[in-house]
């Protein structure tokens, strides 16, 4: 078994109005009871707006902080799960699912190493 990092690519532009944001949210529910219920669940989270972002950088020794979001552009990481899945097409099979509950694009990466070289003892 492999951990999997699933990435939620959200456009910019603040929360989804009620009447869509709900039923979003009620999928992704069923989405990470699924996860549960397979024992494919590790960790899952939504993220803050990107302006909240702050971005520590070093360089020459110095490390300085600056505001907002590394990158500059019009999607952010909106959220994330990871997941434990036997393989690559595992774990693109549930990035499908939950693609299909956010109604957005999500990006599938394979950690490296094993689950033992990620969690804590």
């Amino acid at each position: 078994m492999k951990h999997f990092l699933l990435s939620i690519q959200q456009p910019d532009g603040g929360a989804a109005p009620p009447e869509i944001l709900e039923p979003v949210m009620r999928k992704v529910d069923a989405f990470n009871s699924e996860l549960k219920s397979a024992g494919a669940w590790v960790f899952a989270g939504g993220l803050d707006q990107p302006a909240g972002a702050v971005v520590a950088r070093s360089r020459a020794g110095q490390v300085t902080i600056t505001q907002g979001p590394y990158f500059q552009g019009n999607e952010h990481l909106g959220g994330l799960s990871i997941i434990l899945a036997r393989d690559l097409a595992s774990a693109l099979e549930w990035g499908k699912k939950l693609a299909d509950a956010t109604m957005l694009p999500v990006e599938v990466r394979e950690f490296q190493g094993g689950p033992s070289d990620h969690l804590a003892t």
